[in-house]
């Protein structure tokens, strides 16, 4: 029994069975390393290297937004953290490792990433703090005294002390 296939307008075979899952992710990512390296053939390797954005979740609470960063593997020392008024910038690298023998299959980044958000409010980056355990960078990054919500008192006045003055 033969495998169905897909036929192009031109009437050429494609080279993949119909139903075989694709990920257009990994395409895209396929492109830009062929792009990058058709820019370095022609502009002598002068171009720069294609940072990617790693995976992060952000929440905010009354008093601070935070920010989980997924970087398994990264040391300290190769993350950089920034920030300027409302945005923060986390860069870095994940150098890749030594390998002996034929890697045979490879779905892990590596190379440059950048990470950047623009926060909502007024934020104190003078108190920001930065921690990684188990892979994952967490950014507390505390609002400033103006942009915490405060409750505003309401005084009652009489209508008779208004009125005499």
């Amino acid at each position: 029994m033969t495998t169905p296939v897909r036929r192009h307008r031109g009437g050429a075979i494609q080279d993949r069975p119909l139903g075989w899952a694709r990920n257009p992710l990994t395409e895209f990512d396929q492109l830009l390393s062929e792009m990058s390296g058709l820019i370095e053939s022609t502009v002598g390797g002068a171009a720069p290297a294609v940072a990617w954005t790693p995976l992060a979740d952000v929440t905010e609470s009354d008093d601070a937004f935070h920010v989980e960063i997924e970087l398994p593997g990264v040391k300290s020392k190769d993350i950089n953290v920034e920030a300027n008024g409302q945005e923060l910038v986390v860069t870095g690298e994940i150098k890749e490792k030594e390998r002996k023998g034929v890697l045979r299959r490879s779905a892990r980044r590596t190379g440059a990433f950048e990470y950047r958000l623009r926060l909502p409010g007024e934020v104190d980056t003078e108190k920001i703090n930065a921690q990684i355990s188990d892979g994952v960078l967490t950014i507390t990054v505390p609002k400033a005294e103006v942009a915490k919500p405060r409750h505003v008192e309401i005084s009652e006045t009489s209508e008779s002390t208004e009125r005499s003055g």
